[in-house]
């Protein structure tokens, strides 16, 4: 078990050691983002912006213009929350090689309530266009995406969570490219971030009852795998999408877009419906809002 965020913070350390060009950028809270592991041995790869988001994307417009490979981190409630515009005019217009990494993500924030769980940044940053974006599912695989997100020429968004969740993947990480855990023929659940692990979950379950199901890791959300997701189209009877964000213009979305266009097939969408959050622990949030493998396996079902 262990958090998103703390892959993070493994590989910027590598990285910065191995790389004088990797800038890592915190705004007063680079301890929770675990930036501040950078500031720990090499001091002069740190950038403490102070509670100051929008300043913060400048300085790493700046940086990357000068050369550097910049790692701006803040909770995601704040980046992209707080700097929209920035992310827009300075980083994604100029296609800037920015490395914007969110943590404290979705539902999962738990006890911060509503106002900073943040379930619509994938739809903000889905429309800008040179922005390719990450979703890691695990802390190994966070490790992997940033340290691919380092050798990546263009602006990158990477959401990561603050809530230990199980460390379970193990197949070779490239941005673009889905990873598919488990072969399935009735249907496919096509998952990001912690709602991969509920999917295999909710599969395990649904083998019980006899029903073959297909698990795609779909890490990149933009580009994203558009060939698998026809694939699963054409092979299984039905699609399910699972996330910890709004069901519009998240994965949900973009998976329905790619089918619509290409091969359209009956899906379900789990996620938040439409609705802000609450304080609560976390699991209970995730039960209340419908964010289980019990949600998953009822879209399967339904549409079976």
């Amino acid at each position: 078990m262990e958090a998103t965020r703390d892959g993070f913070g493994k590989a910027i350390v590598e990285l910065a050691k191995k790389d004088k060009n990797i800038i890592a950028l915190s705004a007063s809270v680079g301890d929770s983002t675990r930036a501040e592991k950078v500031k720990a041995i090499l001091p002069q790869q740190y950038v403490e912006c102070g509670i100051a988001e929008q300043n913060m994307i400048g300085v790493s417009a700046g940086l990357a213009l000068a050369g550097k490979i910049p790692f701006p981190s803040s909770f995601c409630s704040f980046l992209p929350g707080r700097c929209y515009d920035q992310i827009r005019q300075s980083v994604c217009y100029a296609n800037l090689n920015v490395k914007l990494v969110a943590t404290h993500a979705g539902l999962t924030v738990g006890m911060d309530g509503a106002t900073h769980q943040m379930m619509e940044d994938l739809a903000m940053m889905r429309a800008l266009p040179n922005m390719t974006i990450i979703v890691p599912a695990d802390s190994l695989e966070a490790e992997k995406a940033t340290l691919a997100a380092a050798s990546f020429k263009g602006p990158i968004y990477m959401r990561l969570g603050r809530e230990e969740t199980p460390i379970f993947t193990d197949g070779k990480f490239q941005i673009g490219k889905s990873n598919t855990l488990r072969e399935g023929k009735d249907a496919t659940i096509i998952a990001c971030g912690l709602m991969v692990h509920y999917s295999l979950l909710a599969a395990d379950e649904l083998k019980k009852e006899g029903i073959d199901v297909r698990v795609i890791n779909m890490h990149t959300i933009k580009p994203i795998d558009k060939d698998a997701i026809i694939k699963a189209a054409k092979e299984t009877r039905a699609i399910v999408t699972a996330e910890e964000h709004q069901i519009t213009g998240g994965l949900g979305g973009a998976v329905a877009e790619v089918l619509s266009e290409n091969n359209p097939a009956k899906m379900r969408r789990v996620g938040m419906q439409d609705r802000f959050g609450e304080s609560g622990k976390p699991i209970d949030l995730l039960k209340k809002y419908g964010l289980t493998q019990k949600e998953i396996m009822e879209a399967v079902k339904s549409l079976l």
